[in-house]
């Protein structure tokens, strides 16, 4: 079994800019891109913030460009995931989806997955009605009534998207205001199809084959009502994947990766980049950013082993 230099652990814009820059410093790097490389950003029509691209991206794009300049630059791309990582003798030990490796050094580029409800229907109609990527399904909902559980950036967005193709829009959310940034909320409030539903909460989804209607409730007042719609998409947060890591690593509150100004962990020779790391921006720029960051203190790692402590 062959020593890799830099293993990247994770597909999607901060795993695939690692695996770019490490090739491009020259080292020996494999990059496990999950079974669909991009991450969440596949499901995003417009990526925005990233120099050069002044009107966005769509993450569809930007991602497998990505992976294909890594893989001209020589880093290894394998579909598919690591499963647990143990210390070994003088490097780590890794166990993916299609074999083990070893590696000098490990970039935890893993990401984030969208959190669920956890209301009665959901489950059950999923890819019935229930969804979480409106770019995929909004041309199927022409002229039609759905409805975006959620107040952050990704809601906004995907409505947007949405409304571009359906009749009417229903925008719900937990509190007096929406939280995503000035400009999604200026454009949300000018667009006619988009009717917003503060201080909802959403008790369950109901249909039999596909999705009929919302059980809505007030957060004020206890008010119930029940919200007719053809479809339902949540953005209701993130959450880290970390779950492969077992107790290997201390996480912060919210699950996420502790690293240092140099994007180290708590473990000799990994490092952390993108969502997953504790403090991150989530943005798309943060985490082409972390990538390189990540690549170059790996890259440093393996020429001096300095570390911390």
């Amino acid at each position: 079994m062959s020593e890799i230099d830099i293993l990247v652990a994770g597909g999607g814009l901060a795993g695939l800019t690692a695996g770019l820059q490490a090739a491009r410093l020259g080292r020996r790097c494999t990059v496990f891109t999950g079974h669909v490389p991009g991450g969440l950003l596949l499901s995003i029509e417009s990526v925005q913030g990233l120099p050069g691209h002044a009107d966005g991206i769509a993450g569809y794009d930007l991602c497998p460009m990505t992976q294909e300049q890594a893989m001209d630059a020589g880093a290894q791309c394998i579909a598919g995931e690591v499963v647990s990582l143990a210390p070994g003798d003088g490097c780590w030990r890794i166990e993916a989806s299609e074999g083990p490796h070893r590696a000098r050094s490990v970039i935890l580029a893993s990401g984030c997955h969208l959190k669920t409800l956890g209301i009665p229907g959901e489950e059950r109609l999923r890819g019935k009605g229930v969804s979480h990527c409106a770019s995929c399904d909004a041309p199927l909902l022409r002229n039609r009534t759905v409805a975006v559980i959620g107040s952050g950036d990704a809601a906004c967005q995907e409505a947007l998207t949405l409304a571009a193709h359906a009749a009417q829009v229903h925008l719900l959310h937990l509190g007096a205001a929406l939280r995503a940034q000035d400009r999604w909320q200026r454009r949300i409030k000018t667009q006619r199809n988009v009717v917003l539903h503060p201080n909802s909460l959403v008790d369950e989804i109901v249909g039999e084959q596909a999705v009929r209607a919302l059980r809505v409730r007030d957060a004020v007042d206890g008010t119930a009502a029940e919200l007719f719609v053809d479809a339902v998409f949540i953005y209701v947060g993130l959450a880290p994947n970390t779950r492969f890591l077992g107790d290997l690593l201390p996480l912060d509150a919210e699950g996420r990766l502790p690293a240092d100004g140099s994007l180290r962990c708590a473990r000799r020779g990994l490092f952390a980049a993108g969502s997953v790391r504790a403090g991150s921006c989530g943005q798309a720029v943060g985490a082409a950013s972390d990538g390189v960051r990540a690549a170059f203190a790996a890259h440093r790692f393996l020429d001096d082993g300095a570390w911390p402590g």
